[in-house]
């Protein structure tokens, strides 16, 4: 009981530091933000990085989400006659949850893991010190741009899946399935507010923040060689992964 007791209050701690640790960072962030030299080139670079790159990846998760919403809510309400909501349903559920979660955790695996590697691989060949060592502040230069960059580029994202994605759905209802289109699109548009559109992008910018203040603490703070890089990537894309999940949980809570 005693092993058990320890093991346990070990892991606190290190939970507890660890979150410390990020909310340093995030505090320095916002710090070095309006402090001059602004690195606007380093900006553009990481959005083209993180949300040009993957357009690609994000529209298929999008669309083929948005279908199989649309199939499976089908004979959902079919059995009840509700056919007509179909339309509102897939367009909410793509809104307000599956675009903005599908969406960082798509960006989480493919962007957020470069961030933990490539900052890992710099800070076990000593690339931040050179950096340090000719007066360029590593956190300023190399972090910052990607924090700001997730968080403007996954709303922007999520727009993107959220459109592919009610597109999917009406091709399944309307096309494959026979709904009427013109039923299809009033219905839509009388249930689905601005507001749900709004409250999953608030939700993807929190999710950027998340993906890339965790993958560049992990990649900041990674040692020993090319194994702590490897482990640093992996509990990178875990941890921002299971964040996004419980963080989707809160936002929702408090939007309701």
């Amino acid at each position: 009981m005693k092993t058990f007791i320890t093991f346990l209050g070990r892991i606190t701690i290190n939970i507890l530091g660890e979150m410390g640790g990020m909310a340093v960072m995030l505090a320095k962030t916002i710090i070095l933000t309006f402090t001059p030299p602004f690195r606007i080139r380093n900006l553009i670079k990481q959005m083209e990085i993180i949300g040009v790159n993957s357009v690609p990846v994000v529209l298929l998760t999008g669309l083929f989400t948005g279908m199989v919403l649309a199939l499976q809510g089908y004979y959902g309400f079919k059995k009840f006659g509700g056919e007509s909501l179909l339309g509102a349903t897939v367009t909410l559920s793509m809104t307000r949850e599956l675009g903005p979660v599908l969406t960082a955790l798509m960006v989480t695996a493919r962007a957020g893991s470069a961030m933990a590697a490539e900052l890992g691989t710099m800070k076990v060949t000593e690339q931040m010190d050179a950096l340090a060592a000719m007066a360029v502040d590593p956190l300023q230069y190399l972090i910052v741009p990607r924090i700001w960059a997730s968080i403007l580029m996954l709303p922007l994202l999520t727009g993107l899946a959220d459109a592919i994605g009610i597109v999917g759905g009406y091709i399944i209802g309307v096309k494959l399935l026979g709904i009427d289109p013109g039923i299809y699109v009033q219905r839509t548009i009388d249930i689905v507010q601005l507001r749900d559109i709004t409250d999953g992008l608030i939700k993807a910018a929190v999710f950027g923040l998340l993906l890339a203040l965790i993958g560049c603490y992990k990649g900041y703070h990674t040692k020993g060689g090319a194994k702590g890089v490897g482990e640093a990537t992996t509990h990178a894309v875990v941890i921002a992964s299971i964040a996004i999940l419980i963080g989707d949980y809160i936002l929702t809570s408090l939007l309701m």
